[in-house]
Order: structure tokens, then C-alpha cells, then sequence
């Protein structure tokens, strides 16, 4: 059995309360739990204090902005109030596809879509136990040493992140917001990541993230995310896809008036897939469209031995992810 190291845990009311008590050394936030208790069974984090938000009132409405025009989703949303919300559902409905694809019913009653947008970056020789970690030479970059095993000679962690939800909101235009000692700020979503496996997102250590901002669509658009698992639940996607074009007309024929594909599950950050320009003006139905664009990610995208699976085979299997996610939006017309 893993057990917890010992903490003490604090249960503030609200957003400045919590904001406050994580200014204690070392104090780490816990909302649905689904991700960082593991990581403290594994003896991979040890906080001395953690900040519950099972009492922080507000963050768990998600609401349209008229004077914006976003789609406002709390952080303390569950992952299955997301893909079931109607909001989510009427306007972005690949956000809501990736929350219900994520793990299983019992994890997304529990986890959050912040929680989801702050998930851990994951690789096979970290996520494991102590003891395990100690066999291999007393772990790596990202434990208790100072080797990446992935990329021999490496300076930085290459640990993957691994979010269902992420690649989908980066490729919506999604903003996060943040709020700190110093006040609050928002920031594109995709700025929010760098490629740094110990610590790949620019959350300053006393900042909590209370809110995901979407921008409302302004003409017909068609989206799909795609993942590869082996198991049809529980795991962790291998890689995957997030997908979306926006037409000049309300039509599976129109053309292709903008394109934007995000690729998950490389490194510590999703990939932008870019020189997509060559299937502007075509329609996504015209034959060739879906295999010049999985050529694109193929190209483009080079998955590492950080994650089960052989790094060549997923690499073939976001090239055929991709096509088949976009054959599935020929389809539904």
C-alpha cells in the first residue's frame, strides 16, 4: 500500500482566502484531487500544506459574457459538469468530447477543469514509486536526480503533458485567468505553458487559477479532438489531436477559411501545427484535405520515448488520428 506523507490542509471560503494561505512555503492547491494525491503516494511531491477548495464559494458557474463574448467556465467545474454542460455543449462542442473522454465516470465526478489545465507533466521513468525510481539510479531531472533517461545528456525535462482538455482550449483561443497576491491577470492559455517538464506552466507559486475564458464563435466553424489509448478508459492519452477550421459557409463544402491544430502528448507543452495555409479556400469534404493535413502534424510532430508506446509508432498514430478526426467531421455533415 502507498501511503500520504504527513500535511496539514487548510480549508479557506473563499478565493482571497485561499489566495492567501497559499503564500505559505511549500503550500500546494487541491480541488478534485485526481492528480496531485498520486503524485504524493509516489513520493514524487511532499507539501507541507494544502490549500482545499472544496469551500471556496464561486468558480464553479460556467456562463456566457455578453459584454465579451466568452464563455466563462469556472476552475472548479468538474470535468463531467463540463461535458455535460449545455453552454459547452451548443458552442464548443470538442471542449465538452475531451472532458468526457478523460479517465472514467468516477474521476471526471471528481476532477476539474482547473485542475485539468494544471495536470502534472507525466513520463515513464518518474511516475512511479520511490522505490522503483531508486533502482534506476536515484530517478531524474524531474525527482530526486539530475538525468533525464528519455534524452540521454539532456539539461531539461522532457515529461509530457498529458491534458485532454488543453490542446482543445489552445486551439479555441482560450484565456486563463489568475489571481494572486499582486491581483488578478488573464493570459492566452496557450502562453500559459513552456517547455519545461518540472515546471511547464508560468503560475507564479502563490497564484490561483480561477477561471477559463472561451471566445464565442463568430461564424460557422467544425471542431473534433481525437486521442490514442490503449484501454478505452482510465489511461492517459498517448498522444492526441485538437481540431478546428472555420468555414465561409455553414456547410461541410464551404471553404476553409482558417485552420488550427494543436497536437498534445510531446513534451511539456502542446504543439501548434503550422504552414496550414495550403488548405485555406478548399473545402474540408475535397478529396486530399484530411491526408495533407495529417502529413503536416506527421511532419511536424515527433513524440519521445517519455510515455508508453514506441515514440515512432505514436507518431504514425497522430497522422492517422488526425485524418480519421477529420473524416468524422465529413461525415456528420
Amino acid at each position: 500500500m502507498l501511503r500520504m506523507p504527513r500535511f496539514s490542509v487548510q480549508t479557506p471560503a473563499t478565493i482571497e482566502e485561499a489566495v492567501t494561505a497559499l503564500q505559505s512555503p511549500g503550500a500546494r492547491v487541491v480541488a478534485g484531487g485526481t492528480d496531485l494525491l498520486p503524485n504524493l503516494k509516489h513520493r514524487l511531491e511532499q507539501p507541507p500544506v494544502l490549500v482545499s477548495l472544496s469551500r471556496v464559494e464561486g468558480m464553479r458557474a460556467v456562463a456566457i459574457d455578453e459584454a465579451t463574448k466568452m464563455l466563462r467556465i469556472g476552475a472548479r467545474v468538474t470535468l463531467t459538469g463540463v461535458s455535460e454542460d449545455p453552454l459547452v455543449r451548443e458552442h464548443f462542442g470538442s471542449l465538452a468530447q475531451a472532458a468526457g473522454l478523460v479517465a472514467s465516470p468516477l474521476i471526471r465526478n471528481m476532477a476539474t477543469l482547473g485542475g485539468n489545465i494544471n495536470l502534472d507533466t507525466r513520463c515513464r521513468y518518474v511516475n512511479q514509486t520511490a522505490f522503483w525510481r531508486e533502482a534506476i539510479g536515484g530517478g531524474c531531472i524531474k525527482s530526486e536526480g539530475n538525468v533525464c533517461h528519455v534524452v540521454p545528456g539532456g539539461r531539461n525535462c522532457v515529461a509530457a503533458m498529458s491534458s485532454d482538455c488543453v490542446p482543445v482550449l489552445i486551439g479555441l483561443g482560450a484565456h486563463v485567468v489568475l489571481v494572486g497576491p499582486n491581483g488578478r491577470r488573464e493570459l492566452p492559455i496557450e502562453d500559459y505553458y513552456v517547455a519545461d517538464g518540472t515546471r511547464h506552466t508560468t503560475r507564479d507559486d502563490g497564484e490561483l487559477s480561477t477561471e477559463i475564458l472561451v471566445p464565442l464563435p463568430t461564424g460557422p466553424r467544425r471542431c473534433h479532438y481525437s486521442k490514442w489509448t490503449v484501454r478505452g478508459s482510465i489511461d492517459f492519452p498517448l498522444i492526441s489531436v485538437a481540431l478546428r477550421f472555420e468555414l465561409e459557409r455553414d456547410r461541410i463544402d464551404a471553404p476553409i477559411t482558417a485552420a488550427h491544430v494543436v497536437a498534445g502528448v510531446l513534451g511539456a507543452r502542446p504543439r501548434r501545427v503550422t504552414r496550414l495555409d495550403d488548405i485555406l479556400g478548399k473545402a474540408l469534404s475535397d478529396q486530399g484535405v484530411a491526408s495533407a493535413v495529417a502529413e503536416r502534424v506527421h511532419k511536424q510532430c515527433k513524440p519521445l520515448e517519455n510515455v508508453p508506446y514506441e515514440a515512432p509508432y505514436r507518431r504514425q498514430m497522430l497522422r492517422v488520428h488526425t485524418r480519421r478526426a477529420i473524416e468524422a467531421l465529413v461525415a456528420a455533415g
